[in-house]
């Protein structure tokens, strides 16, 4: 069983691996009463040049074990690969009194030889071999519950200068900056449709031009925050824009999906009961999913209930992205049983058509997202990790443009006003025997 502990740490890795975002910046944590054998700090890409620095301030420890006698040099911070954890776990079966800070897969950066009351220690290493790299503190006695104080400093060279984001994340930048300007091309488009057409502007509209705008807001404050850790290893204020505007974009993303689905606006005034209920449900549990957004990125792996923000993070996510399918379903289901009674099957035809591509794009957009986007953060070689921001990015401008361009304010708008309002019997015919109108 003492092995145990390292196949725990090796998945917490993959599960890390996995997480967009990055813990690169220059940090300050507080441990307090900690005994786990390995706590991990942060991952980062490094380049040739890079180098980790810490700091360790105010360090202290006790036991439950009264003659426990604690060595100095069993605590220390180390660098490992995520290849190196299945070697680690190997050695450390084969290994009689196993330390972490001794194996042969591991980079060490500081190993405490002997405590000064009061004192600092320092330690830092450069990288000769450029990989993606996790920081770790080892407690090779566990007994021991260790407190202190840790700087870390984890950084590439770039033209002479330090450069705090990893290296697969240095184009970030200017990714979201270009996502910036085509959203805010997009929201001046959007209010020239909008004013243009204005007679057939619904509030609907409103809500989604205001989405656009706080999406663009979003994309330059996560441009400028980049850029601040870039150069001075701390977002100097725009991270706490960036979750601010993040916050709203969620709530309204969420918000225009449900009311589009349910058919809010354009195709009733108002909300049923059940359609309330799902919105009422989305929103809070949006906030809280944004608390845990924060929390996940502001704290990092150190801290103890970090896994438990992480999973209560992706099951809101999960809850959120199945109740909005639920407006769209009903949408769907009242539209075909409205075309086989009112004698208007001709136009709910069209509108069952529009209903079910967009049942069938919002699926699609959420598990590209949520599954696929992953996926491509675990496997693509560290240097291209910008890639899966990219995909992310791209698929939601993809989304954003079907969504607006097939609800647009425009007049005799062929998916909401059909000319023709002559019964069809042949396509009532196709509604009551095609089954591809079933969900």
């Amino acid at each position: 069983m003492e092995h145990f502990k390292y196949y725990m740490l090796f998945a917490l890795f993959i599960i890390i691996s996995s997480i967009p975002g990055s813990f690169s910046e220059i940090k300050n944590t507080h441990i307090i009463d900690d005994s786990r054998s390995m706590i991990i700090f942060e991952r980062f890409g490094f380049a040739e040049g890079g180098k980790t620095a810490i700091t360790i301030r105010d360090i202290s420890w006790k036991t439950k074990q009264p003659n426990a006698e604690l060595k100095p040099s069993s605590l220390g911070f180390f660098l490992a690969r995520d290849i190196a954890f299945p070697k680690i776990v190997n050695e450390s079966e084969y290994t009689a009194d196993f330390c972490v800070l001794s194996s042969r897969y591991v980079k060490l950066v500081y190993r405490i030889e002997k405590f000064v009351p009061n004192s600092t220690y320092a330690g830092s290493v450069a990288i000769d071999d450029p990989d993606e790299y996790i920081l770790l503190f080892g407690n090779c006695q566990p007994e021991f519950q260790v407190s202190m104080d840790v700087e870390t400093e984890m950084y590439n060279m770039k033209d002479g200068a330090k450069d705090y984001l990893p290296a697969g994340e240095t184009h970030l930048p200017k990714l979201h900056l270009i996502f910036f300007l085509i959203y805010t091309c997009f929201f001046g488009l959007w209010v020239y449709i909008c004013i243009k057409e204005r007679q057939t502007v619904d509030k609907i509209h409103m809500i989604m031009a205001a989405l656009l705008l706080v999406k663009a807001l979003k994309m330059i404050c996560a441009s400028e925050d980049k850029m601040y850790v870039s150069n001075t290893g701390t977002p100097h204020g725009w991270d706490v824009a960036f979750y601010i505007f993040g916050f709203f974009k969620g709530i309204m993303l969420f918000t225009v999906i449900i009311l589009i689905g349910t058919g809010w606006s354009f195709l009733k005034p108002y909300l049923q009961e059940r359609e309330k209920n799902v919105l009422m449900t989305v929103i809070p549990l949006q906030v809280l999913e944004n608390i845990a957004y924060v929390v996940i990125n502001e704290t990092g792996p150190s801290t103890r209930d970090w896994m438990a923000w992480n999973h209560m993070f992706l099951l809101i996510d999960i809850i959120c992205c199945c109740a909005v399918f639920f407006p769209i379903i009903w949408s769907i289901r009242s539209l075909k049983e409205a075309s086989k009674t009112d004698g208007k099957a001709a136009k709910n035809l069209e509108k069952l058509t529009l209903f079910k591509q967009f049942y069938i794009v919002v699926v699609g957009y959420l598990y590209f997202t949520r599954i696929v986007v992953p996926a491509i953060g675990a496997t693509v070689y560290y240097r291209y990790e910008w890639i899966m921001n990219a995909a992310a990015e791209g698929a939601s401008l993809a989304f954003y443009m079907f969504i607006y361009y097939n609800f647009r304010p425009v007049e005799k708008n062929p998916y909401l006003v059909i000319d023709d309002e002559e019964e069809s019997e042949a396509v009532r015919q196709i509604l009551e025997e095609d089954d591809t109108f079933e969900l």
